[in-house]
């Protein structure tokens, strides 16, 4: 049975499952992947800032990591940091005010598979872990590429399984041992934490994703994997 398998729809059980562990997101996200996610969000922000774009949507914003980050690499850049979930939006909140950014990063609560935004009305649109979490992707994909302005890019960061069987293996030992035990000890919702490797392991594999991506309306669509599989960012352009 899948975690988010109950009377409400996916999205519905994903955004009460975020605001639950909201309070503890930010230590168990860094502690559990041991930093390697700070690396993987600088590397979408070099991609992202390269194109010197003055008007950034970053959806499933959660609190907040990515959209600042972008605020700080791109100066005069206004960032929309859109989620789901308000318990997450409140952190988010807190750190751009903490940072002197919250002139310059919008944080509201939005849906990215209905878009309350114009068409080609954004120069850059930014997903960090979120589009797995989206209830129809390929819904939340043809938003994407509305929203941007053609020569805009997207970039999206998202994990993946590994190609090399042994390393398969002890990942997926880890996602489905320790990272459940470890987070349901912290945050108190073991549940979420047993969300995030079947979630992992329902999402496209990287060329099925390229190729959504395409059909959705983006060109140049590209995988670049990030150490050894586990994530994977993806660019594309409108």
């Amino acid at each position: 049975m899948k975690p988010y398998d109950t009377e409400r729809t996916k999205k519905e059980e994903v955004q009460a499952m975020f605001d639950r562990i909201a309070p503890t997101y930010d230590v168990l996200n860094h502690t559990l992947s041991a930093n390697i996610d700070r690396l993987w969000r600088r590397r979408v922000v070099r991609c992202v800032a390269a194109g010197a774009p003055r008007r950034i949507l970053d959806l499933a914003t959660g609190t907040g990591d990515l959209a600042l980050a972008l605020a700080r690499a791109v100066p005069g850049a206004q960032v929309l940091g859109l989620d789901l979930s308000e318990g997450m939006l409140d952190g988010a909140r807190r750190k751009a005010v903490a940072a002197g950014l919250d002139a310059r990063v919008l944080l509201e609560r939005g849906d990215a598979e209905h878009l309350a935004l114009a068409d080609a009305s954004v120069d850059a649109v930014t997903v960090a872990f979120g589009v797995r979490n989206f209830g129809d992707l390929e819904c939340g994909l043809r938003e994407m590429a509305r929203v941007l302005k053609p020569g805009g890019r997207a970039v999206v960061l998202e994990f993946s399984t590994p190609r090399n069987p042994l390393f398969r293996t002890l990942y997926g030992w880890y996602n489905r041992r320790v990272l459940p035990l470890v987070g349901g000890l912290v945050s108190h919702d073991r549940r979420a934490y047993e969300y995030l490797p079947a979630s992992i392991d329902e999402f496209p594999a990287p060329e099925r994703f390229v190729r959504m991506m395409c059909d959705a309306g983006f060109r140049t669509c590209r995988a670049r994997s990030q150490s050894f599989g586990i994530a994977q960012i993806y660019t594309a352009e409108r």
